[in-house]
């Protein structure tokens, strides 16, 4: 297997060999992940809240999975947004697209 001129080839195929293009390549997988993360963490807050039966303590637990799912998953959707605001369209940073 050849790969372009910029990547080097590796037992798990073909990676970029600048920093830039690593990240470009892998932050949908790691933002793939947060979502998993984050979907898993939602369900086990509902689930929380569903089995509490009305015990204050286990309601707040099961809320607390929810918020911090949620924010969590904001921050990384935002973190992206930020990126791409900064660095592409204000600053014009090469590599950055």
């Amino acid at each position: 297997m050849a790969c372009a001129t910029n990547e080097v080839l590796t037992d798990f195929g073909c990676f970029p060999n600048d920093p830039i293009g690593f990240v470009q390549k892998f932050y949908g997988v790691g933002l793939g992940f947060v979502a998993g993360v984050a979907l898993l963490a939602l369900i086990y807050g509902g689930y929380a809240i569903m089995t509490s039966r009305g015990d204050p303590a286990r309601v707040n637990n099961g809320k607390s999975y929810i918020y911090y799912a949620i924010a969590g998953l904001l921050l990384a959707i935002f973190g992206y947004a930020f990126i791409q605001t900064v660095l592409v369209d204000i600053l014009h940073v090469p590599g950055f697209k």
